[in-house]
């Protein structure tokens, strides 16, 4: 692995790997198109910040001149600001940065981070029917447009084509739903409790056994274990109006319905571990009035 990395520009002439760096790109301009087509404005958001944007732990920290500063996690709170500045629908393709001190796939400190933005009207579920149908364009297009690519790079690394719906709503189930799953299949773990990254790939497994599906959203997270500016669920105060996209047992997505009324934020925020003071502008950004608003 060092000898690839110390080499990367030898290691990138290995056909696989570079149709991996245009398969990427595609994945860009798919995402592009798709949040374009439906009414988004893309935007650009700051990377030192004065505060953790999802929580204390896993926050990059540094000295900026004579303050305090961190690295983005996440352009959330930047995101909803905009929604606080009348643009609707927003989105942004840009790295962030995560301390996450774990060799595992799921870890990394660096990576390009997809994130969209929404003003809703009704109901979350809008939101997750924005982000299905960018995901189906997605999907499609890779296919369609890019299978050249897609072939060298099954070539080395064998994959069978992604089931999903292409012309009806993809597969939402509920966290408790899941968790039903997982305990008929003899997994034993609360109600609301987090699932494990083996409870979601098991989850995956029996996903596809009854739906016959490889992409599914599970929603209604329990609210202890989400960000602190995730809405609860009104009619169930322990569950949020939350959602994670997976793959074939991969968390791809995460997002939420955001807290959009100030002085509940400030509890949240406490409850969560993050001092309000550090992301002041972001909450004074809902004190005119903010509409509802999720985002992934």
């Amino acid at each position: 692995q060092d000898t690839r990395l110390d080499t990367r520009w030898l290691d990138l002439r290995v056909p696989a790997n570079g149709a991996i760096m245009k398969v990427q790109s595609a994945v860009c301009q798919l995402f592009r198109e798709s949040m374009t087509a439906q009414g988004f404005t893309e935007i650009h958001t700051p990377k030192i910040i004065p505060g953790a944007s999802e929580g204390g732990a896993s926050c990059f920290t540094f000295k900026y001149f004579e303050e305090n500063a961190c690295l983005a996690q996440s352009p959330q709170l930047y995101k909803q600001m905009a929604i606080s500045s009348d643009l609707e629908r927003v989105f942004e393709v840009a790295p962030v940065f995560r301390a996450e001190n774990s060799n595992t796939h799921r870890h990394l400190c660096e990576f390009m981070g997809l994130d969209m933005e929404m003003e809703i009207k009704e109901h979350f579920s809008e939101c997750l029917e924005v982000l299905d149908k960018m995901f189906v364009h997605l999907f499609d297009g890779l296919e369609s447009r890019f299978a050249t690519e897609l072939s060298i790079v099954r070539q080395q690394f064998p994959s069978e084509p992604l089931r999903y719906q292409k012309d009806k709503p993809n597969l939402r189930l509920e966290f408790h739903e899941g968790v039903k799953m997982l305990r008929e299949a003899g997994v034993e773990m609360a109600d609301l409790e987090d699932l494990t990254t083996a409870q979601e790939f098991k989850l995956g497994q029996l996903v596809k056994e009854k739906y016959d599906t490889d992409f599914y959203m599970l929603t209604h997270y329990p609210k202890a274990v989400r960000p602190f500016y995730s809405m609860a669920d009104p009619e169930r105060p322990d569950y949020c109006n939350s959602y994670d996209f997976f793959i074939r047992g991969e968390e791809i997505l995460s997002g939420a319905q955001r807290v959009h009324e100030p002085t509940l934020l400030v509890e949240r925020a406490k409850e969560m571990g993050v001092p309000p003071e550090t992301i002041k502008s972001y909450i004074d950004s809902f004190r005119l009035g903010t509409p509802p608003h999720a985002g992934g």
